[in-house]
């Protein structure tokens, strides 16, 4: 089992005997992992070993072959609502509306967490990662590194105890990447946990790390 932490903690997520399979062949697993509150997992890999398709089973997302999850003790079913809500999931795919303008994006993420969607907060977000220029304007218009850091505005406001990342580095330049590890670092400092599929090291200095290997 891999841990995020020395302790048998339960606080934080804990999943048993996940497994998948891909043209029926078996992916990965079955897998036991622990990534405690406050606490970031890595999972590397070559591509086609399962990186994405680990975190979309953990988020509900794909069928899996096996598996059982729980967060701070208390299970939770891979395929219900109340599971969902307790995590933001970011993939390659971004889930923006490409119609709606930058600040519509925003607000429509915050709506969906059930957070009000405050415009001040959102006007900071925005600025934080360098959008604030650009709230009035589609997102269809938005390069690929501007929707990446529309992404990290979504993160940055979202209260959700458990973020599944999936490549989060792709397409952003160096000042996105720290701007990145401040955020996620930030969600760390709030009890959260990340599991994050990348192939490019994220800079946490001072913050629980553990990596999985896949492949």
């Amino acid at each position: 089992m891999l841990r995020s932490s020395d302790s048998g903690e339960t606080r934080g997520l804990r999943v048993r005997a996940i497994a998948c399979e891909r043209g029926g062949r078996a992916l990965f697993g079955p897998l036991d992992m622990q990534v405690a509150a406050g606490a970031a997992l890595f999972v590397i890999g070559p591509n086609g070993s399962g990186k994405s398709t680990l975190l979309r089973a953990v988020g509900g997302l794909t069928e899996v072959l096996s598996g059982s999850v729980a967060w701070n003790g208390e299970p939770g079913n891979l395929r219900s609502a109340a599971w969902r809500v307790r995590l933001a999931y970011a993939g390659h795919k971004s889930g923006h509306k490409d119609d709606l303008s930058v600040a519509e994006n925003l607000d429509l993420a915050c709506e969906l967490e059930g957070i009000a969607a405050d415009p001040r907060a959102r006007a900071r977000a925005l600025d934080r990662v360098g959008l604030s220029r650009r709230g009035a304007l589609a997102v269809k218009r938005l390069s690929q590194g501007q929707k990446q850091r529309l992404t990290l505005a979504r993160l940055s406001l979202s209260a959700r105890p458990l973020w599944l990342l999936d490549e989060p580095t792709a397409a952003l330049d160096t000042d996105a990447r720290g701007l990145l590890a401040e955020i996620l670092g930030a969600h760390l400092n709030r009890d959260g946990a990340a599991i994050v599929a990348t192939h490019d090291r994220i800079d946490l200095p001072g913050q629980r790390t553990a990596e999985l290997a896949l492949g």
